[in-house]
Parts: C-alpha cells; structure tokens; sequence
C-alpha cells in the first residue's frame, strides 16, 4: 500500500492511500445516500399531487355526469313543453278558423 503526505500546517503526516480512498468512498456514499432520501422525498410529494389530481378528475367526472343527466332531462322536457305548445298552437289555430268560418258564413266579416 502506497503513502501518501497530508498537508497540516506544516506537519507533514503519511496517510495510507487505502485511508484515503475509504474515507472518499465514504463521503460519496453519504452524498449518495442523502440525494436517494431527496429523491425519495420528491417521489412522496409527486406520489401526494397525483393522488389529488386523481381525486380532482375524479369529482369532475362525477360533476360531468351529472350535470349530462340534468342536461338530458332538461331538454326531455323542453321537448314536451314544446309539443304541448304547438298543440295548443293548433288548437288556437283551428277555433280562429271555425270562428273565421262563422263569420264568413253569416255575412259578418
């Protein structure tokens, strides 16, 4: 195993390369280890926004159908009262004609 001099105020120290490379070894995995905790972290918090999006998508949907069945039903009966008025609009059209008829037939109009 080779040496290596460390550079203390002025003390001139031999430090083993294996030492060396342990403690760099060491320092990397702590570094390592605490990005991995971040990215952990990160993923948690994504993990807690797609669940609230999911959530959100979920009551929108629910919102969408029921207003598509409110819809339906409204224009169900707007085609009633659609029909019913254009049959009351016929039948006020045929007593205007029979009434349009009387006249005609007694000389009054």
């Amino acid at each position: 195993m080779g040496l290596l001099k460390s550079g203390k105020r002025g003390e001139e120290q031999e430090e083993p390369v294996g030492n060396r490379n342990r403690n760099g070894n060491r320092n990397r995995n702590e570094e390592l280890e605490k990005e991995l905790q971040q990215s952990h972290e990160r993923e948690e918090i994504m993990r807690e926004e797609l669940k609230r999006a999911w959530e959100r998508l979920r009551v929108a949907e629910e919102a969408e159908e029921r207003l598509s069945s409110q819809l339906g039903e409204l224009e169900a009966e707007a085609l009633t009262q659609a029909r019913d008025y254009h049959q009351q609009i016929a039948s006020l059209m045929n007593q205007l004609s029979r009434a349009h008829q009387l006249l005609q037939a007694n000389n009054l109009f």
